[in-house]
C-alpha cells in the first residue's frame, strides 16, 4: 500500500507545475533546456569544467583567500613593531586634495568594498558557516554593495585615469619601497599618486570592473543574452559560468590583499592620512615628503607658496 501511494504521489507530480512554467523550464532556459545535453560535451572539450571542479572541490578559492589575508596581516604587524608609523606635523599648513565629489564617490566605493569583501569570504566559507539565512544575507548584501560600487566607478575611474598612469619616476619609488621600510623621512619621488596607489586604483577599477561582470554572469546565470547562449568564441552558457567563477575567486582574493594593504596605510601606516579623504586636505609635510612632485607641481602653478620644509630636507631635483 506504501509502494501505491508514493507511486501515486509521484504520478501527480508531473502535473505540479503548469504548461508556462515547464515551457520555461524546460525549453526557454539556458542551463536548464537543451542546454543541459550540450554542456556535457563541453565538459571534455573544455578545460574550465575540470578545473572549476578540483579548484572547488579542493577548496582552492577559499584557502587562497584565507592565505593571503592572513600573510597580510602578519606583515602589517611585523612592519608596525618594527618600523611602526609615520608621522607628520600637523601645524604647518594644509593642501587640498579631493573635492567633495571624489570624496563623496570614494566614501561610496569605500563601503561598498567593506561590505563586498568581508560577505565575499563568508560566501567561499558558506559550508563552514552553516549557509541559511546569514550566508543568504551575506549574497544579498554582496550584490547591494557591487551596484553601489558601479555606480561611483565611472567617475573615479576617468576622474583619476590620468594621474594613475606610469611615470618615469615610479621605478626609483619601487626600488625604495616609497620609504615605508625605514623610519627616516626625505623626500619621495612620486606625484599626487605615488606607484602603491596606482597599483591599487587599477586593481579597484580595471579588477572591479571584472569582478562586477563576472558577479552579473553568475548571479544571472540563466539569462537569455546571445553571450550567455554559446554566441561568445562558441562557449555554452555553462562554460562562461565555470570561467566567470574561476576569474571571480582569484581576483576577489587579489582585491581583498589591496583592500588591506589600502586601509593599513590610511590608517595605521601615515598618522593622520585618512582625514584628506575625509575633509580634502593632506598635511603640508605629508605632501612634501610621500608626494614630493607633485608638491612641485602645485609650486609651479602657483597654487601653494614654498614649504617651510624645503629648509629641512633636500628637495629633488625636477622631472624633465
Amino acid at each position: 500500500m506504501r509502494k501505491i501511494f508514493i507511486l501515486l504521489c509521484s504520478f501527480a507530480g508531473l502535473f505540479a507545475y503548469n504548461e508556462e512554467f515547464k515551457k520555461a523550464i524546460q525549453y526557454d532556459s539556458s542551463v536548464w533546456g537543451k542546454a543541459r545535453v550540450e554542456n556535457i560535451d563541453s565538459y571534455y572539450n573544455y578545460p574550465f569544467a575540470e578545473w572549476f571542479v578540483w579548484l572547488q572541490s579542493s577548496g582552492f578559492f577559499a584557502n587562497l583567500a584565507l592565505f593571503a589575508i592572513i600573510a597580510v596581516l602578519v606583515a602589517f604587524v611585523g612592519h608596525y613593531a618594527i618600523v611602526g608609523p609615520k608621522s607628520f606635523s600637523h601645524d604647518h599648513g594644509k593642501v587640498y586634495a579631493f573635492n567633495v565629489l571624489e570624496r563623496l564617490t570614494h566614501a561610496v566605493a569605500a563601503l561598498s568594498w567593506v561590505i563586498l569583501v568581508p560577505t565575499g569570504i563568508i560566501m567561499m566559507f558558506g559550508e563552514e558557516f552553516g549557509g541559511g539565512f546569514f550566508v543568504r544575507l551575506c549574497k544579498n548584501l554582496h550584490g547591494i554593495a557591487t551596484i553601489l560600487f558601479a555606480i561611483v566607478l565611472p567617475y573615479m575611474f576617468f576622474k583619476w585615469l590620468f594621474r594613475m598612469l606610469p611615470a618615469t619616476y615610479d621605478a626609483r619609488w619601487a626600488i625604495m619601497v616609497g620609504g615605508y621600510l625605514s623610519k627616516n623621512k626625505k623626500p619621495i619621488p612620486a606625484g599626487k599618486f605615488n606607484l602603491g596607489q596606482k597599483a591599487w586604483f587599477w586593481v579597484c577599477m580595471g579588477g572591479g570592473f571584472v569582478m562586477v561582470t563576472t558577479g552579473a554572469l553568475m548571479y544571472f546565470l540563466d539569462t537569455q543574452i546571445p553571450v550567455a547562449n554559446g554566441a561568445f568564441l562558441g562557449m555554452t552558457q555553462i562554460d562562461i559560468l565555470r570561467l566567470s567563477a574561476i576569474i571571480h575567486n582569484i581576483l576577489g582574493a587579489a582585491c581583498a590583499v589591496f583592500l588591506l594593504v589600502h586601509i593599513y596605510m590610511a590608517v595605521f601606516c601615515i598618522k593622520g592620512s585618512i582625514h584628506a579623504i575625509i575633509n580634502g586636505y593632506k598635511e603640508e609635510e605629508e605632501v612634501y615628503i610621500l608626494h614630493h612632485y607633485w608638491y612641485q607641481e602645485l609650486l609651479r602653478k602657483g597654487k601653494i607658496k614654498p614649504s617651510v620644509f624645503e629648509k629641512e630636507y633636500t628637495n629633488l631635483k625636477p622631472v624633465k
